[in-house]
């Protein structure tokens, strides 16, 4: 993740740049922007978007393109969905581009794996939760917290990889040994954030999420 500039080629640059615009235009004109006209979720989501560039800075990585750092894109899609979520993330890596952290070139492609794809896998495993499980408070934080962002950011690595071997930048065994493994541990950590803040959101600030009705989730048995 946090690809630099020069690592791909100008087709690859092309074609993200393509698909970024086609998924940029249908988010925004998904977005339910009234949500930001509340001073309270605005706050959030500037604080959530500044957290973020904070964390995407703090990476460790030994090779061009193969950085690892914590995504948050579960989080962002529980409180605000997945269109807000995308532009939030696109924000984040607007920061994180503008400290030199990734690059300008490269800026569809991290936007299409890190915010693409983290947001894209965390809406649909919050969808498939709500069509076949309970609605229940305990099922909220493990599945849509924990579980979801465990399995947004290795979907994300998954993704980074296959694009680097397509795109003959690095062999397949040595991503499959020496960099996909780490999204594993990585893939833990985000689970405990995001399923602790899921929590805190939950019990204290359910307004804060955007499919959380407490009335059906805290009421009285």
């Amino acid at each position: 993740m946090n690809l630099p500039d020069g690592l791909l080629d100008g087709q690859w640059t092309a074609l993200a740049w393509w698909l970024f615009g086609i998924v940029a235009v249908a988010a925004v004109r998904s977005a339910p922007w009234r949500l930001l006209q509340e001073s309270t979720r605005l706050n959030a989501f500037l604080a959530l978007v500044v957290t973020l560039i904070l964390l995407w800075n703090l990476q460790a990585g030994v090779k061009p393109g193969l950085a690892l750092h914590l995504l948050g894109a579960t989080v962002f899609t529980l409180c605000y969905g997945w269109a807000l979520a995308f532009v939030g993330l696109c924000l984040v890596l607007v920061g994180v581009s503008l400290n030199g952290a990734a690059g300008w070139q490269a800026y569809p492609v991290n936007a299409l794996l890190m915010a693409g794809v983290g947001v894209a896998v965390s809406q649909a495993l919050h969808r498939l939760v709500d069509r076949f499980l309970p609605a229940q408070l305990f099922v909220f934080i493990f599945c849509k917290g924990f579980f979801a962002s465990a399995l947004a950011v290795f979907a994300a690595g998954v993704a980074a990889c296959l694009l680097l071997v397509l795109a003959d930048v690095y062999p397949a065994d040595y991503l499959r040994g020496e960099y996909l493994p780490y999204f594993v541990l990585l893939g833990f950590s985000e689970a405990w954030l995001s399923g602790m803040m899921a929590t805190l959101l939950a019990v204290y600030r359910p307004d804060l999420l955007a499919d959380f009705d407490d009335r059906q989730f805290l009421r009285k048995r």
